[in-house]
């Protein structure tokens, strides 16, 4: 069964603190954190430990912020039955154009194709991460159009994440280097955006937290890829 499609992280209006629900705090090191919430103070996150207290940490020590893992049973996910085990062609196609008519997608194809990335994953990306609000910041402090977290965007040298250039030119090599680490495999490459590298690695897959599998889904319900020939 291959995971299709991803949920968006809804970012409209102020910062305010996480529901009350189990979350994965995984830091730079690979670190990771079972919180019973968090709350985001400019540059520090305050972590609620599920025992009581809680403490602060730099943001910047953040890699992300996942939904804890659900059984994978529990989760729905689609099926595509036209592509049992496909893998797919997610280089960079002159075809194959920004899907949604904004005023970025010549941005996106520019630099889709710096990277060779298909531009049009990276649009449906767009969508998800921040539905194209160039100044977006989420709950869990990621921002501007692609979401970079402060760590990542240090790790890519984007210095100004609300620059809708520098943003989306860190994101798409941020993209590039989970294609080379992952091949021809959308859903491994968008769970790795959403949930990090370690988790796709440790699971063996899409890992099975509520927020990445319901994320991969979603980007699959816009964006239809190009399946590779069978020869390569």
């Amino acid at each position: 069964m291959r995971p299709a499609v991803f949920a968006a992280l809804l970012l409209a209006g102020p910062l305010a603190p996480a529901a009350a629900r189990a979350e994965l705090i995984v830091f730079e090191d690979g670190r990771v954190v079972k919180a019973a919430g968090y709350s985001l103070y400019d540059e520090e996150l305050e972590i609620r430990l599920p025992g009581g207290g809680s403490y602060r940490v730099d943001l910047a020590r953040v890699d992300r912020i996942v939904d804890d893992e659900v059984v994978v049973d529990s989760i729905v996910v689609e099926e595509d039955p036209l592509h049992p085990g496909a893998r797919f062609d997610l280089s960079y196609s002159a075809q194959r154009k920004p899907l949604f008519g904004t005023a970025y997608d010549a941005l996106i194809d520019r630099e889709a194709q710096r990277s060779n990335i298909d531009a049009s994953f990276v649009s449906a990306l767009i969508r998800a991460e921040s539905n194209y609000e160039p100044r977006a910041i989420s709950p869990k402090g990621a921002r501007g159009l692609m979401q970079l977290m402060p760590a990542t965007a240090r790790r890519l040298s984007v210095r100004r994440p609300f620059d809708p250039d520098a943003n989306v030119r860190g994101g798409i090599q941020y993209l590039r280097q989970l294609v080379d680490r992952f091949g021809q495999r959308p859903d491994l490459v968008l769970a790795a955006y959403n949930a990090g590298e370690g988790a796709v690695e440790a699971y063996g897959g899409v890992p099975p937290y509520r927020e990445t599998v319901a994320y991969v889904n979603r980007i699959f319900k816009w964006w239809r890829p190009a399946e590779l020939p069978s020869d390569r």
